[in-house]
């Protein structure tokens, strides 16, 4: 059972597992894009807070880390509890906002303008493939997604055992560096977070047309969100090492 996404956060098994709304509010498109500005302004806002504490010379370690841990673990629990996700998704943003803010602060201390470029860019690919996708130029077909759902395993697989070999002192080649090779692999990276948008528009659209729980509107912004921060986050990288070659 692969599901419709290859987003972990969404799949056909979450409508599966949803159950039976007590009323007759179903889930939306607009409903769910709705929740998605209200997820984004939330992280946004927290991720201004951290940023602004490390331009005015206040560590923010603690709070990066506390975001990153905290947005993990409200993650795994959303994504096992679909009917937490309307209350358990501004928690997430925000932790993820704080998380987001330090780290963009960090690569705009050492590379200026580094955070607007990567932002712009990951709206631009975002509106870029939503286009496609309404246009029907890109399909988000069964072998489309189980392709993408491997490349997207592989990948978390990958940055699992570099964390790992790092207690060791082992690092994987290439996966870290400015080389030419390594800027390739940061590409990849950064296409196949892009393609897991379009199996997010997929999953989103057709829970609408299923008639899934309204609840489900936070769920599906759940998983656009964490699509699309992983989606910067490897723009950020992919530019850092672009700028650290020169």
């Amino acid at each position: 059972m692969i599901g419709r996404s290859g987003n972990p956060t969404l799949n056909d098994n979450t409508f599966e597992n949803s159950g039976h709304y007590g009323g007759t509010e179903r889930m939306t498109i607009d409903g769910t894009v709705n929740k998605s500005f209200i997820t984004l302004a939330i992280l946004l806002g927290a991720a201004f807070v951290t940023w602004s504490m490390f331009f005015n010379g206040q560590n923010v370690t603690p709070f990066m880390i506390g975001g990153a841990i905290g947005g993990l673990v409200v993650a795994l629990i959303v994504s096992f509890k679909a009917t937490t996700a309307p209350y358990l998704v501004p928690v997430y943003a925000a932790l993820e906002g704080m998380f987001l803010g330090g780290l963009s602060a960090t690569y705009e201390s050492l590379y200026n303008g580094i955070t607007l470029q990567a932002s712009l860019l990951t709206m631009c690919v975002f509106v870029a493939l939503l286009l496609a996708y309404k246009a029907r130029i890109i399909k988000a077909t069964e072998n489309f997604k189980l392709g993408v759902f491997a490349a997207t395993a592989g990948i978390m697989l990958l940055y699992l055992a570099s964390f790992v070999l790092g207690f060791f002192g082992i690092t994987i080649p290439y996966l870290h560096d400015n080389s030419l090779i390594g800027i390739g692999i940061s590409l990849v990276i950064v296409v196949v977070a892009a393609l897991n948008l379009v199996l997010d528009f997929d999953f989103i659209e057709s829970g609408a047309q299923q008639g899934a729980p309204k609840y489900m509107e936070w769920y599906g912004a759940f998983g656009l969100m964490v699509t699309l921060v992983w989606l910067y986050i490897e723009m950020l990288r992919l530019l850092a090492k672009i700028a650290s070659r020169d």
